[in-house]
């Protein structure tokens, strides 16, 4: 966790118990997606569970299910369009972004007052200090991000839309064949001496919500041990290992583009996705006629490692969009490359429901994974769309149905999957930016 206190939910790819994106939390251990205990929890129908099983973090996990108190101050709100599951990085420069309208004051006036944070598993709500009459009132299951930077906490929730609102937020590009739906997300700014600790408690009432989901449907928490789970992952072999396939020399190539000064290479690239042991960039398209579709030497799904010997490992995708622009006026470039797939098969070895997935899905596409889990070792990357289940396509399945099956199968888990950006990109849903 980088001290600018992001406390995040694994929907951006932090394995973080502390972590508050949304359900991911509770998806994330087993079911994968937007879900959050479907019903309120009688006490009473769990009591032939033990007590709440012990969850990582300053509160303690009773009462976070009857709901806890932090004093702050309400510094305001503002509204950001937003994409539904943006990028780690994206939705920390959104908090930031937030954070600093309300604070320079570019938002409507709204008066700074004192109030009680109220943090429950079941919803989080904003009571004025004084009077405690309810200001916000937010499902759990509806805060997307936490961040906490200084002593100032961002609270990012999103926002129920009307069919108009719905129709309003499609975006139509000039093209007219690039439609993306956002999504609006609503900013809260609070200010308190418990900063970290307001962003720590939510992101452990996700994990206690999960618990009690468990014991809802008959499944005793204490029943899978962290050591259970260890001794299962040492028996499995990690599939799609990258570092495996990188080291096949027949995998890796130095290619040489030649191309006119002033000419575009001509490709997409994007990221390789969270889960990569080497992360990098991919191409997820080539121009027609441009340089790169020219030389033959170059596919969709190639990984490049380097660029005219600047390596691109761990980069962030626009600094390495802005290494292969600064080339534009070069007539030589070469590429250290690697043959990658567009797509990338998935094996999941999970022997019984009670073992933990380890990854979440939203709409068909994989936004959190546990470092070590079963799925990062049957090769699960954050950022991938599900195009097949057991050789079923999920592709038009609703995301309902797709936490379904993977919530109910066992043994061997086959998937194919491939950048969510990519499959826009195939199938036209978006434009392609060539660089």
């Amino acid at each position: 966790m980088d001290h600018q206190d992001q406390h995040e939910s694994p929907c951006s790819g932090s394995p973080s118990a502390q972590g508050a994106e949304s359900s991911s939390r509770l998806l994330q251990q087993d079911h994968g997606s937007e879900v959050s205990p479907p019903h309120k929890l009688s006490r009473k129908s769990l009591a032939s569970f033990p007590a709440c099983v012990e969850v990582p973090g300053p509160c303690d996990p009773e009462d976070l299910i009857d709901g806890i108190l932090f004093a702050a101050s309400y510094l305001g709100s503002t509204q950001l369009v937003s994409e539904k599951t943006p990028s780690k990085s994206v939705r920390l420069m959104q908090a930031q972004e937030a954070a600093q309208l309300i604070k320079d004051g570019q938002t409507a006036a709204q008066p700074v007052f004192e109030v009680d944070l109220f943090i429950s598993t079941q919803r989080i709500k904003v009571l004025k200090g004084d009077s405690q009459e309810i200001v916000l009132d937010h499902p759990l299951k509806t805060i997307s991000y936490i961040a906490d930077v200084g002593n100032t906490v961002v609270l990012m929730a999103r926002k129920r839309l009307s069919h108009q609102d719905s129709q309003d937020t499609v975006e139509t590009s000039e093209s007219s064949q690039d439609h993306k739906r956002q999504y609006k997300m609503t900013c809260h700014l609070f200010e308190s001496d418990d900063a970290q600790l307001i962003a720590q408690s939510i992101g452990q009432a996700f994990s206690v919500a999960y618990q009690e989901f468990l014991r809802a449907n008959g499944i005793n928490p204490d029943d899978l041990s962290q050591k259970e789970y260890s001794d299962l992952l040492s028996t499995q072999d990690k599939y799609n290992d990258d570092l495996l396939h990188f080291s096949k020399s027949e995998n890796c190539k130095e290619v040489v583009i030649e191309k006119s000064k002033g000419e575009i290479l001509g490709v997409v690239i994007m990221e390789s996705g969270w889960g990569s042991i080497l992360p990098t960039v991919i191409i997820a398209n080539i121009m027609h006629a441009g340089p790169a579709e020219r030389s033959g030497r170059l596919n969709i799904g190639d990984q490049i490692m380097s660029v005219n010997g600047t390596s691109l490992v761990g980069l962030s995708l626009s600094t390495c969009q802005n290494i292969i622009k600064d080339l534009k006026n070069q007539s030589r470039i070469t590429l250290s490359i690697v043959r990658c797939p567009p797509v990338t098969t998935v094996l999941i070895r999970r022997p019984a429901l009670r073992y933990q997935l380890g990854f979440s899905v939203q709409n068909g596409i994989i936004c959190s994974l546990i470092r070590g889990g079963i799925a990062e070792r049957g090769g699960v990357r954050v950022g991938h769309r599900i195009i097949e289940i057991n050789t079923q396509s999920v592709v038009a399945v609703p995301h309902e149905k797709i936490v379904q099956i993977l919530c109910n199968t066992v043994g061997e888990i086959h998937m194919k999957t491939m950048p969510a950006a990519m499959y826009r990109l195939l199938t036209a849903q978006e434009q392609p930016v060539y660089i």
